[in-house]
């Protein structure tokens, strides 16, 4: 099925089953990675863009961005956020936050609602290639991966500007994948490499945990959310950085998986092969 179906039509319980053999396996795969292709930024790439109206068109498409979430979120989902208030413990500070991958259209919007302010977020290279609005997630926060070594130098400068220096929320998915409605969270592939932009920094982390839930009178079979939010989780002084990043992951990891367990509706289906042989 296509990806957008998954997430704006309600499917037959039938379709709502992936098989997989490990937790990063894909379910949604972007045109250039079903062509294994690979994907390069764009010669000449600006990770923060120097001219006035380039910066100008990125805050004009983020505050149509940020309505449209609004409406988004809270109608089309029927979003409920829950523990917001605690990111008020990092006010004036530039903050790092987790979160789980179950949705793209709502990672894009629900980080923003959650953190009240432009957010920047990881992404990959391949996302560049989305019809329609690849090209405009740079100018909505988004941040592509490196590609080569020069790349990744920018790209880690441009992160610890933002955090830093303009003291804002970077946003990065420890899943990697997206794996739809997903109700359990899922190990993190890159450890706690991830977490070296907090402990770089010495910024708090936060995670914030999607759930999902059967609608109330309504015909549709499409869950509705509620999204926690839990933190802040600071990195230690007396640790090393890997130390650091190991801890920040874990107590992300274990946070996520706390607020896994309120969610009440399985609407998509997750069955390892092994246990389907059985």
């Amino acid at each position: 099925m296509a990806k957008a179906e998954l997430f704006q039509k309600d499917i037959p319980k039938e379709e709502r089953v992936f098989y997989y053999e490990s937790e990063e396996d894909d379910p949604i795969k972007t045109e250039g990675q079903e062509r294994h292709e690979k994907i390069t930024l764009p010669k000449g790439y600006e990770y923060i863009p120097k001219n006035p109206f380039v910066k100008l068109y990125a805050r004009t498409l983020f505050f149509f961005f940020w309505v449209f979430g609004q409406w988004y979120e809270r109608h089309y989902w029927k979003a409920k956020f829950y523990g917001r208030e605690k990111l008020k413990k990092a006010r004036g500070k530039g903050y790092v936050m987790y979160a789980n991958h179950t949705n793209p259209f709502h990672d894009v919007f629900g980080p923003a609602l959650v953190a009240n302010r432009k957010i920047y977020t990881v992404i990959s290279a391949v996302n560049l290639k989305i019809p329609g609005i690849g090209p405009m997630l740079p100018m909505i926060g988004g941040i592509p991966l490196g590609t080569n070594d020069k790349e990744k130098k920018a790209m880690n400068e441009a992160v610890d500007i933002r955090l830093k220096k303009q003291k804002k929320c970077l946003v990065i998915y420890p899943e990697a994948h997206v794996w739809p409605y997903a109700t359990s969270i899922r190990k993190f592939p890159a450890g706690g490499k991830s977490f070296k932009y907090a402990v770089r920094n010495d910024l708090p982390v936060f995670t914030m945990t999607t759930t999902y839930h059967k609608r109330k009178n309504s015909k549709r079979t499409l869950p509705r959310m509620d999204i926690y939010v839990d933190g802040p989780f600071w990195p230690d002084p007396k640790l090393s950085d890997e130390e650091n990043q190991n801890m920040l992951a874990e107590k992300a990891y274990e946070s996520m998986k706390k607020y896994a367990k309120k969610n009440t509706y399985e609407y998509f289906k997750y069955i390892k092969k092994s246990d389907k042989i059985k």
